[in-house]
């Protein structure tokens, strides 16, 4: 039982960073239905920045981060700027490709820089060890994870609901046209998406790097494995974000610690389950809820 509770608790640290991570791929596509292929190229951007103003500007780790996200919410702002403020009103499937041109592109950018290769690791600024609940350990990267996912949600959940510009960005989601008749600014919205989608990938690839450690290709990684999440999770929801970034993150450590060790025991080797069984619930749970547990349904009438 301790040992369920052990994966369990894994999983959900896990799924938190997944869910960070979501949340930007969620953010982007509620305002302008695109899905964003470049959300890996921002999280290790977010990461290598936190790295290097803590380790060669020498500031305080908790600093670095901040000025990393907010460095990497500029980055987003920008990228929306520059590149797909021109693709209003262009096919969707163009847009979508600007994304995956723009991960290249910014993924061989990186290779040029010190961070290309290598693996690098976030000066110690947590306590060693963690929290034992009755044999169950909980380290304190994990707990930064949950307690990061947690803080994010309460402050989205509020910015959706409360604020105008949250408001704006649930109306132009809804439809673009009306929300410029009532006179929101459907520019200012994409910006705000892609800056504030720059700032959550920026989140996600500092925990990673203070659980992990940091490589260009592992946080990259990070970016397409949350896609079992952001569908399972609808793709324009945020709590279904949280919801299917923590369920993919369990089924992949309940994966790792059962069926793993199963397979071995009748002959079959590599192990490797905890990246095939989150598709495989994706595809099941598609059949019956094709817009994800939390997604909008939309019904079109002829």
């Amino acid at each position: 039982m301790i040992d369920f509770v052990q994966n369990l608790i894994s999983g959900i640290a896990v799924g938190c960073i997944y869910a960070l991570a979501a949340l930007g791929f969620v953010l982007v596509y509620k305002s302008s239905r695109v899905i964003n292929f470049s959300n890996g190229q921002f999280i290790a951007i977010g990461a290598f920045l936190a790295y290097a103003l803590a380790v060669w500007v020498k500031l305080p780790v908790l600093l670095a981060a901040l000025l990393a996200m907010l460095l990497t919410a500029g980055l987003g702002f920008l990228v929306e700027r520059i590149f797909l403020r021109r693709m209003v009103g262009q096919p969707i499937i163009s847009v979508i490709m600007v994304t995956i041109g723009l991960a290249s592109v910014l993924d061989g950018l990186m290779y040029l820089t010190p961070f290309g290769s290598g693996n690098f690791t976030f000066p110690q600024f947590l306590p060693q060890g963690g929290l034992n609940l009755g044999g169950i350990s909980v380290s304190y990267p994990q707990l930064l994870a949950i307690g990061f996912t947690a803080v994010f949600l309460l402050l989205f959940g509020w910015f959706f609901q409360r604020s105008v510009l949250g408001v704006s960005m649930r109306a132009v989601a809804d439809d673009q046209m009306a929300s410029m008749s009532v006179g929101v600014s459907v520019q200012r919205v994409f910006a705000l998406a892609w800056a504030v989608a720059g700032l959550t990938a920026a989140a996600a690839g500092i925990v990673v790097g203070a659980v992990s450690g940091l490589n260009q290709d592992g946080l990259i990684a990070i970016g397409l494995a949350v896609f079992p999440a952001v569908i399972l999770g609808g793709l324009d929801s945020v709590p279904g974000a949280v919801v299917g970034g923590i369920i993919i993150g369990i089924l992949q450590s309940f994966s790792t610690a059962y069926l793993d060790g199963l397979f071995s025991q009748i002959g079959l080797v590599g192990g490797g389950s905890q990246y095939v069984m989150p598709f495989v619930v994706l595809l099941v749970m598609l059949w019956f809820k094709p817009h994800g547990l939390f997604g909008t349904e939309e019904i079109e009438r002829v």
